[in-house]
């Protein structure tokens, strides 16, 4: 998620930025070298490689269900004595669990049908009935595992509409015949998938892994790609299995004892087109996201240009008349016959009502927009690709809770330009409020995924970790941005506030407060519900989002349309001699958020295929969080926009 620049230079920057999301990989990552077993260390050999290949496994997720699992929730076959590699703060919020597996083969060593484990079961016992009655819920809300090997996802690739093809960073765990005897999910893949009422165990994968050796240097071979297959066989012999016969399968009314047998079959192929730096592009490029980024980058700027020549016009023609009119007027009947926006120069810079919560939200407000500009330029720059896990949120976070400075700086300084004097009302405020109401719905979703035994339930610990990031970093760094803004002298206005308010006269329909906010959101909430739609995509449906130079561009867009929106509205306003500009101008832009909002909810109900209580719950919990974050994001743009227009016309005219 990033930001681009402007002039000349901004073509050659978007595009370096555009190209840098595709085929990029991230800094300070190196690769790993692989040969076979026997060469590693000796020498005028490879002295630095590995023979032995890992895979690690994530939790497994459904994108008709929010709740994620361990892998080991579902009776898969485990290892209990290799320490799980430790996860960062992103990846413990995502609920991403990884950890090693059995799954472990030699370099270039081709193995067939190799067994793994074997699960028994029996269902006159109460703990094997509940892990199979869970595998079986998890192959009816078609859950998918997530397999690593050498930091890359291990992908399962197969043909869609139009001969092209998608690989899928994920598969199945099963799937489900239904009582009328309608494949659902996966079970379309296999004509022998067909007895009702029936559900279908993938306890067979053929992994094809695809090395590029690197030559003009000693370094081995590098894996590029792991391609996967997963298929069901019946092993008549669990102990010494064939992969030959039928599938798997487990009848829905099925009682008595059961043996599913787990086992893989790998391959070695040798690519010598793709090298380490792009392994990535063959899945990025699956996905269909291209065409349709540019229809919305274009979509976006004619409403940028659109904007931009309204607000043009009236700079550069109404305004700059209004204010040679106004400089002209010498006599004093002149000015007593004002009119427009001049005449609420005396009433323009009062202190708005609820002074105290528009300068707490604004400090919030900025403190996001920072957040978001610095972890979008980071991910540009390909600090932040997939390869890293977690580490966009990471980021942000770490970010948020070292912004609090200029949090507390802003929310002083405008709260002591509107005359307030509760200083540490405001201070407190400003660290406790918008934080505490995203903390307080987090903690609640997080007790319902405690509940529900989901593994993106945040441990006690990291909980206690984030809640001591709040307190002992980002509050006292709060008080510091407060104890300067307070302390620096108050915000000087272009002109004199009068002691008695002017009355303000009978507004018309589209001059009125609502129908101007309403009407704002609609142009920000243009140039971005295509993106959003890749976003949601990418959170909900288990989807990879890189293209952060898109997201960049359109990043900037949405800030100069919220803007220029936002100054558009504030001129008319005051030409209807309306001087209250201060909350309509955060909650013109900031009503995008509601647009958000009514997006999210027909996303919801369209697009995913989500079931369940909790897993409604939930989804909607986090959309009032995102939807919140951006109503502060946006309407501190638009306030910042319209300060900026209004100190800028009234510093110009001459004022008795």
């Amino acid at each position: 998620m990033c930001s681009l620049h402007r002039a000349r230079g901004s073509v050659l920057v978007i595009f370096l930025l555009l190209h840098s999301a595709t085929s990029f990989y991230l800094p300070g990552l190196a690769p790993v070298s692989f040969c076979e077993p026997g060469q590693a260390g000796k020498e005028n050999e490879v002295p630095d490689c590995k023979s032995t290949i890992e895979v690690f496994v994530n939790r497994l997720d459904s994108v008709e269900s929010v709740l994620p699992y361990e892998y080991t929730a579902f009776d898969f076959c485990a290892i209990d004595s290799e320490k799980r590699p430790s996860e960062n703060l992103g990846q413990v919020l995502f609920g991403e669990r990884i950890e090693p597996s059995p799954y472990k083969f030699e370099f270039k060593k081709k193995v067939d049908c190799k067994p793994v484990c074997t699960k028994s079961y029996n269902t006159n016992k109460p703990e094997d009935k509940a892990h199979l009655d869970f595998l079986k819920k998890g192959m009816l809300l078609n859950y998918q595992h997530h397999w690593i090997v050498d930091n890359m996802p291990v992908t399962w690739c197969y043909d869609v509409e139009d001969g092209q093809k998608f690989c899928n960073p994920g598969f199945p765990i099963g799937c489900y015949v239904t009582e009328a005897g309608r494949p659902k999910d996966a079970c379309v893949v296999n004509s022998d998938f067909k007895d009702k009422d029936t559900f279908y165990v993938f306890n067979h994968v053929d992994i094809t892994i695809h090395y590029h050796v690197v030559e003009n240097e000693a370094a081995g071979a590098r894996l590029v790609a792991a391609k996967m297959e997963p298929k069901s066989y019946k092993h008549t012999k669990v102990e010494a299995p064939d992969c030959t016969g039928g599938p798997m399968y487990l009848n829905n009314k099925f009682s008595g004892e059961l043996k599913i047998g787990y086992t893989y079959s790998v391959q070695f192929v040798e690519d010598k087109h793709i090298r380490w730096a792009s392994r990535w592009d063959y899945i990025l490029e699956s996905m269909p996201h291209t065409n349709i980024q540019w229809f919305s980058i274009m979509n976006s700027l004619v409403i940028v240009l659109f904007l931009s020549g309204m607000v043009a016009m009236i700079m550069l023609r109404t305004l700059h008349k209004d204010i040679a009119r106004y400089n002209q007027m010498d006599s004093v009947e002149d000015a007593q016959e004002e009119f427009g926006w001049k005449l609420v120069h005396g009433d323009v810079f009062r202190p708005p009502r609820k002074g105290m919560l528009l300068s707490v939200f604004l400090g919030s407000g900025t403190q996001i927009f920072i957040m978001i500009f610095v972890t979008l330029f980071f991910a540009c720059l390909g600090f932040l690709s997939p390869a890293n896990r977690g580490a966009l949120m990471t980021c942000a976070v770490v970010l948020w809770v070292l912004l609090g400075t200029p949090a507390g700086y802003v929310a002083a300084r405008f709260y002591k330009s509107f005359g307030g004097e509760k200083w540490k009302t405001n201070v407190l405020l400003t660290c406790f409020l918008c934080p505490g109401v995203v903390f307080a719905d987090f903690f609640v979703m997080n007790l319902i995924l405690w509940g529900e035994g989901s593994s993106a339930a945040m441990p006690f610990g990291t909980l206690v970790a984030i809640l001591a990031l709040w307190f002992c970093i980002s509050v006292p760094l709060t008080f510091i941005g407060a104890y300067f803004g307070f302390k620096k002298t108050g915000i000087e206005h272009p002109v004199r506030t009068n002691q008695i308010p002017r009355q303000i006269p009978e507004q018309s329909f589209y001059t009125r407060s609502l129908p101007g906010i309403v009407m704002g959101g609609i142009l920000p909430f243009g140039c971005i519900f295509i993106q959003l739609f890749f976003i949601l995509n990418s959170i909900w449906s288990h989807q990879m989002y890189y293209m952060f130079g898109f997201l960049f561009l359109v990043f900037i867009i949405l800030v100069i349309t919220c803007s220029e929106a936002t100054i558009l509205l504030c001129y008319f306003h005051l030409c209807a001699e309306d001087y209250n500009w201060q909350w309509r101008s955060f909650l013109t832009s900031g009503f995008t958020a509601v647009y958000f909002l009514v997006y999210a909810i027909h996303y919801f109900f369209s697009k995913l295929q989500i079931t369940g209580l909790a897993s409604t719950i939930l989804y909607f919990g986090y959309t009032m969080i995102m939807a919140l974050i951006f109503f502060l994001f946006t309407g501190t743009i638009g306030f910042f926009a319209c300060f900026w227009f209004v100190t800028k016309i009234y510093s110009v005219v001459k004022v008795d």
